[in-house]
């Protein structure tokens, strides 16, 4: 063979959308790009705030001596000294520069983060559904992922949670505003998950961290807002990345922030600056380090997703599909009457593109991005009716 054989039971576990990507470049190439309505890719649409071309432009006719030279692992103080005040506003605690380590992307920071923490054996306890590259992510460090299933519209079940934590549990790793749902979890939910982390780590005298990956924080809608987790529990990391807000998904720029109260800070942001330097990342991007460092605080249209989300909602309902209205991030998860790897071959008849819910750790739903040109729900809105006509009772 040749490739290991883990790499192939992992190729076939991630290939859902990979499948859809595939299954789409054929159909457009027989009916046109036009006339295939692709909701499988996560790939933001709208371009970055304007403010980003002329920072760019600005950062790239500096001639300063040593400007794309080596830096700190953790990036260049100054960056992460002015993203520190940004997560400090945010979460309500102190943070400086030494409690933020800057990274490629959120993926980057959460391998970062896992390999630090985990232990051979260790587990890292998920709700799902849940983004699937996490089980992959884990692996990379000897860990694994225990999906704890979420409540019916997707808020954290805390019970649940609280019965799957045991002797093996590492950390608890919740992504909010979510992929693939859009929940956004409520400042109660998080209040009673640190409750019961704080609980086990008195039995234990020793904490289990909660890993926050936060790259949709700025994408949630109708004047909500996503609680902070630091104010919430001392033992966290959060995750995040410029990848949704500003658009700047293919930049690969992101950060790690850990509150400064958790247990052993400092070697674990020492051991953290390790893991970003032998994993090969070293550092951060320098000029994409330099270009967000002008932007904190800026995000793209979100209005414009929420009309996309309103748009999107409003044709499905009237089309009888049952699903929970999403708060954040731009992924509806609708239900499905049948099994929904056949529902998403009776959708892909239409020429539509979705992914089964099944690839995200719960049956019977599918995912739509909604990160598309408006026109694209237009025109694919008939064959989602087509199809939920067969099914749903109006």
């Amino acid at each position: 063979m040749a490739i290991a054989e883990k790499i192939e039971r992992f190729m076939e576990r991630a290939s859902w959308i990979r499948k859809m990507f595939e299954e789409g470049a054929r159909l457009k190439a027989r009916y046109g790009a036009e006339n295939v309505y692709d909701f499988s890719l996560g790939n933001p649409n709208l371009e970055p705030p304007s403010k980003f071309r002329e920072v760019l432009q600005e950062l790239a006719r500096d001639e300063t001596p040593a400007q794309h030279g080596y830096m700190p692992n953790a990036g260049l103080p100054w960056v992460r000294k002015t993203v520190a005040r940004t997560i400090s506003a945010e979460q309500g605690v102190e943070l400086s520069d030494n409690h933020v380590i800057m990274t490629c992307g959120a993926g980057g920071a959460l391998n970062v983060i896992l390999k630090t923490l985990l232990n051979p054996g260790d587990q890292v306890i998920v709700p799902a559904p849940y983004f699937v590259e996490y089980d992959f992510y884990a692996d990379n460090h000897g860990g694994s992922i225990l999906a704890v299933p979420s409540r019916e519209d997707f808020t954290l079940d805390i019970d649940a949670i609280a019965s799957a934590i045991n002797d093996r549990t590492r950390a608890v790793l919740i992504n909010s505003p979510n992929n693939p749902t859009g929940a956004v979890y409520s400042a109660a939910e998080i209040k009673a998950l640190a409750e019961v982390l704080q609980g086990e780590n008195r039995r234990r005298k020793q904490a289990v961290y909660l890993i926050s990956d936060e790259p949709y924080r700025r994408i949630v809608y109708d004047g909500l807002k996503v609680p902070p987790v630091f104010s919430a529990y001392e033992h966290t990391v959060i995750a995040s990345s410029y990848s949704k807000e500003l658009s700047l998904a293919g930049e690969r720029i992101g950060y790690i922030a850990l509150h400064p109260a958790a247990e052993d800070a400092g070697k674990l942001m020492a051991g953290m600056v390790m893991c970003n330097r032998i994993l090969g990342f070293v550092n951060a991007p320098a000029l994409m380090q330099r270009t967000v460092a002008r932007l904190q605080g800026m995000a793209v249209n979100v209005d414009a997703y929420r009309r996309k989300r309103d748009m999107l909602c409003q044709g499905l309902a009237a089309a009888g599909y049952s699903f929970t209205r999403p708060k954040g991030a731009f992924y509806l998860f609708p239900r499905t009457p049948i099994d929904d790897l056949v529902f998403v071959r009776e959708l892909q008849d239409k020429n539509i593109l979705t992914v089964p819910g099944s690839g995200f750790g719960r049956s019977g739903h599918i995912r739509i991005s909604y990160a598309v040109p408006s026109k694209t729900i237009e025109r694919a809105l008939p064959g989602f009716q087509e199809v939920g006509a067969k099914y749903f009772r109006r």
